[in-house]
């Protein structure tokens, strides 16, 4: 499985998850803490995914340099 995957998903979850909350009786600060903590996961599995393809692209480039 990818690298970031694992957070990302967890992270739309936990958004979600905030986000169906909004009618409830939590206080909004606790709403909002759980929307952030979601977003951020998202926000952090995405950049780990994005280093990945480029560490994979670079690896790639050196490959093809040394087989022309």
């Amino acid at each position: 499985m990818r690298n970031g995957m694992i957070p990302t998903v967890v992270g739309t979850v936990v958004t979600v998850t905030g986000f169906a909350l909004r009618n409830s009786n939590i206080p909004d600060s606790y709403k909002n803490g759980i929307i952030g903590f979601g977003l951020a996961h998202i926000a952090m599995g995405s950049a780990e995914m994005l280093t990945e393809n480029i560490q994979r692209s670079n690896m790639m480039e050196k490959a093809t340099r040394v087989f022309r």
